[in-house]
């Protein structure tokens, strides 16, 4: 086995070259750990993000839920209009207008901010979660099927009644899994 120098020389070299390879295996596990806590850093930072936006959403629009509550819905509304143009980015504002307008009774107008609110935000349609609107969603769509798909029916020549049958059709493929 050790007989010659050049049998002394191979068996170093293999040696090395082991050596060498458990020694870049080690440190390509402790790569991947730092990957796998950094990633785990973003998730929290997601979560976190979330929970605050949630938060802010609670402080922001209290005052229209407590008007809503109080059965001051004009008061409520014009307050929603205010947040909606300071924030107009923000979602929660059209959800807000749409599930008052339905209590109100105008459902076209609900299905149109209910329609504004998804295309900023889909997490109110997910089954969980703080913001989820689903059910009331659901039962938009098919109150606006039964209403709207009536008139649109009886009056195929009213655009305004085929584009607000339209957007009932869009909630309910978004309700389906579908994408924008």
């Amino acid at each position: 086995m050790f007989k010659d120098i050049f049998d002394r020389i191979s068996w170093t070299l293999l040696a090395l070259i082991v050596c060498a390879a458990l020694l870049l295996l080690g440190l390509n596990r402790e790569r991947e750990s730092g990957k796998s806590s950094a990633g785990l850093t973003r998730v929290l930072e997601r979560e976190m993000a979330y929970r605050a936006r949630v938060e802010l959403i609670d402080k922001l629009y209290a005052p229209v839920e407590a008007l809503r509550k109080g059965g001051n819905s004009q008061a409520a509304l014009m307050r929603l209009d205010e947040l909606n143009r300071k924030y107009p980015g923000e979602a929660h504002g059209h959800i807000l207008q749409g599930e008052i307008q339905k209590e109100m009774g105008a459902l076209d107008e609900a299905v149109a901010s209910y329609v504004e609110g998804v295309k900023l935000n889909g997490d109110y349609l997910e089954d969980k979660g703080p913001l989820s609107r689903r059910r009331e969603i659901q039962q938009l769509v098919e109150d606006g099927l039964k209403s709207i798909g009536v008139r649109a029916a009886a009056n195929p020549g009213n655009r305004s009644l085929a584009a607000s049958l339209h957007k009932v059709n869009y909630l309910k493929s978004r309700l389906a899994g579908g994408c924008e």
